[in-house]
């Protein structure tokens, strides 16, 4: 099929001749396809927004910390506390599935010193090497936590980059230069530009971590832990160890073995899943919704085809009567149908982008914007409507006889 300046230029007045149908059934269109890109690109940014909030921290990750027991148990009353200790994370290193076992205790609401410079309200992280694989750390100077600064009890630390653009300026490197927490002084050996919101008794972009031997010396946490992270093997799951875990702990613990509120754990994995869930869900849904609303507006098109091929049953019959072939009317037919869905749909892509883009300066959100390959699809998706809309119409066309239309005339 072929549509030159000629034909366009007939198809826009034939459609013209129906302004106010033409311009609802464009309106649908217009609608359908801007609902379309718009919730595509929303959806798109709001999956983002969930994924950072989560970033930073292995899919496959799990955390057990303690909690006041529930129910009496041994002679011990109920409400009892108590506390993880270094055996138990030697104890669940010996689980079958598990990939890293590490350890994290943290000291709230420090003030970081720096020369003449603080940092209130920072978190002051004990850790071990391995909480690395745990948390992603993005080392950008120097290194993270090693075993022998574990070994050594080393005052050292690794800085967050919220604690580092108070400090020093951008693309200084840190390491070698100290800061003061409690009066003490660390080295700084590295520096994490990770910022992930989820907060693993800590948030990191406004934390130091220490060696979490140096911790326990210094705050005399002797071998209590606060918490206990742990990652699985690939194909191994949180849920399928969490029994075993629980129970290796309550026994080490005295704790009742229907006791379900002292040992706490937090699947990581389960949450990363239900994000995943949910943003399917929704995508899905946008789809559903985008695609009945422009379905919709198909069916308007083809409509507003079919009065005009009525109204125009006699124009029809003449030009077959001078010879036009039935492939002329089809092709006649067809090209309005394309035009006025396409020239609708195109607009709709163009305001849904552009309010996209207005969102994205307003708010400062990222990443709004659907995708070129889903716009062209998107197009193609329009281009078929299009065709499906006049093709009864155009058939109808098609089946008018010359002396029919003259005796309707």
């Amino acid at each position: 099929m072929r549509i030159d300046r000629d034909n366009i230029e007939e198809i826009l007045l034939t459609i013209s001749r129906n302004k106010t149908r033409s311009a609802l059934t464009a309106f649908g269109v217009f609608w359908g396809i801007f609902m379309l890109v718009f919730m595509l690109g929303g959806g798109h940014g709001m999956k983002n927004m969930l994924s950072r909030e989560l970033s930073g921290v292995a899919n496959n990750s799990g955390f057990v910390f303690s909690n006041r027991t529930s129910v009496p148990y041994k002679g011990f009353r109920k409400g009892r506390r108590w506390n993880l200790e270094m055996k138990d994370l030697e104890a669940l290193e010996k689980i079958n599935g598990l990939e890293v076992v590490a350890a994290n205790n943290s000291r709230w609401g420090k003030t970081i010193i720096f020369e003449e410079k603080k940092f209130d309200d920072g978190n002051l992280r004990g850790l071990t090497p391995s909480f690395e694989k745990i948390e992603d750390q993005h080392i950008k100077y120097g290194r993270f936590i090693n075993d022998v600064d574990i070994r050594e009890e080393r005052k050292v630390c690794v800085i967050g980059k919220e604690i580092y653009q108070r400090f020093f300026e951008e693309g200084e490197d840190p390491c070698g230069h100290y800061v003061q927490v409690d009066g003490v002084y660390y080295m700084i050996i590295g520096l994490s530009t990770t910022d992930g919101n989820f907060n693993i008794n800590g948030y990191p972009p406004e934390s130091i971590v220490i060696p979490l031997t140096t911790m326990q010396r210094l705050y005399n946490y002797g071998n209590i832990l606060e918490l206990i992270a742990f990652t699985m093997k690939p194909g191994a799951h949180v849920k399928d160890v969490e029994p075993q875990i629980k129970q290796i702990i309550r026994e080490r613990h005295l704790i009742a073995p229907d006791d379900n509120q002292a040992v706490q754990t937090i699947n990581a994995e389960t949450l990363f899943k239900m994000v995943d869930d949910l943003m399917s869900g929704i995508e899905v849904l946008i789809w559903m919704v985008g695609l009945g609303t422009l379905l919709a507006g198909a069916i308007g098109v083809s409509n507003i085809m079919m009065v005009t091929v009525k109204e125009r049953t006699t124009e029809i019959g003449i030009r077959r009567a001078i010879g036009a072939r039935p492939f002329d009317i089809l092709q006649q037919i067809l090209s309005e149908s394309m035009v006025l869905t396409c020239v609708a749909g195109m607009g709709g892509i163009c305001f849904g982008v552009g309010l996209l883009d207005l969102l994205e300066k307003a708010t400062g959100e990222t990443n709004l914007q659907v995708s070129f390959w889903l716009a062209i699809g998107t197009c193609l998706i329009l281009l078929l409507l299009s065709i499906l809309a006049g093709l009864a119409p155009a058939y109808r066309a098609m089946a008018i006889k010359p002396i029919d239309a003259i005796r309707d005339e």
